[in-house]
């Protein structure tokens, strides 16, 4: 049957891939984005963004807009945000409104509106944990240790160990019942954008399925925004002739995962109502170094580019995270279809058509005027 849905956020990479997906799944879609400069330069509407979806251009914390964009919605998914944790770390105050405060607006728009929508599918983030899940080789036990300290940092001391014994955890599979550790301002804000919605849910019988995404790469990418997934700023740089630059020493583990892996999580929690009132990781759960992922991407596109490997740290960041899917598959029947290698070739062959402004420089000069790097 086919429904009218709401994506807000939706001209971005990730929305407008799940907008293509509701497409032809028979739904109808409306899309509320701002259009923000720093993801659309241009500051139009996308040419990737398909002439059947419905745009209007504005602010998520507008709430007379959402008052006119709610009305006939029957599923709608929460996508608008900032991201990146390095830019939340000093542009604190319009994270927090655009994440948290916009949130706010939508919920409030919904409850002013007596609105009763049949579900509300909200994106967050495995920022919200911190450091991943570990265990200890020695003790033969798991571990939710600490984020690592900016005197550790400082020292290169990079990876995370046990406080007991003192030998260098294993990271394992991160669960959704981990507890949290927020790291930064962009991880507090996405919970805080999660928490309301799940509060809400709660609150008015509405069901809510929070979505924490790992690290997403695909087509559609804003490759010149410095802020953007690692995979989408490794390429700019090379696509420019320059070395991708690693921090740390580069064996940082994340999740990287396929940009239609997501799309087929959110469709998947539009079907199953087992989902509903539920917080569930949406990844590969194939861990990669940030090393390999340089090394990859170059083969793809066909370059001769070794990885700068810095040594630098960024305040925020935590050593290793990948995702637990136990939940993902027994609630949404999730599975995991796309290959990093799969994912990265389709990136590169994508790449080879686009333009790439390279601003890895300028974000380094703005966390080193701040303070959050070294």
């Amino acid at each position: 049957m086919s429904k009218q849905i709401l994506i807000t956020g939706g001209a971005g990479f990730v929305g407008s891939h799940l907008a293509d997906g509701l497409l032809r799944a028979g739904h109808k879609v409306r899309i509320l984005d701002d259009l923000t400069p720093q993801v659309h330069p241009e500051g139009k509407r996308p040419e990737y963004l398909s002439p059947d979806v419905e745009l209007v251009v504005g602010d998520v914390r507008d709430g007379e807009l959402l008052r006119k964009v709610l009305p006939g919605v029957d599923v709608v998914y929460h996508f608008a945000a900032t991201v990146g944790v390095g830019q939340s770390m000093y542009e604190i105050s319009r994270y927090m409104s655009v994440n948290t405060q916009g949130t706010a607006e939508l919920l409030q728009a919904i409850l002013d509106l007596k609105l009763a929508p049949e579900k509300l599918v909200v994106a967050s983030s495995m920022s919200i944990y911190g450091e991943g899940q570990y265990r200890c080789p020695q003790c033969e036990c798991a571990m939710n240790p600490p984020v690592r300290g900016l005197q550790q940092l400082k020292e290169s001391r990079w990876e995370v160990h046990c406080e007991p014994c003192g030998s260098a955890l294993q990271p394992a599979p991160t669960r959704e019942d981990k507890p949290s550790e927020i790291n930064s301002m962009y991880a507090l804000s996405k919970r805080d954008q999660e928490e309301l919605c799940m509060i809400y849910g709660r609150t008015y019988g509405l069901p809510v399925t929070a979505l924490r995404f790992f690290n997403i790469y695909g087509t559609r990418q804003a490759l010149s925004n410095p802020y953007t997934g690692v995979a989408a700023i490794f390429a700019s740089r090379m696509l420019n002739g320059q070395a991708p630059m690693v921090f740390e020493d580069g064996e940082q583990m994340r999740d990287f995962v396929s940009v239609h892996d997501i799309v087929r999580a959110n469709m998947l929690a539009l079907e199953r109502p087992e989902s509903n009132g539920r917080v569930i990781n949406i990844g590969s759960g194939r861990p990669i170094s940030i090393r390999d992922v340089a090394s990859i991407l170059a083969r793809s596109l066909g370059v001769d580019f070794e990885p700068v490997i810095t040594h630098k740290y960024r305040a925020g960041d935590i050593r290793h995270c990948y995702a637990d899917l136990t939940l993902a598959r027994a609630c949404l029947g999730y599975e995991p279809q796309v290959t990093h290698e799969e994912g990265f070739a389709e990136l590169a062959t994508w790449l080879q058509s686009q333009e790439a402004e390279d601003k890895a420089e300028t974000m380094l000069q703005h966390l080193t005027t701040y303070g959050l790097t070294a």
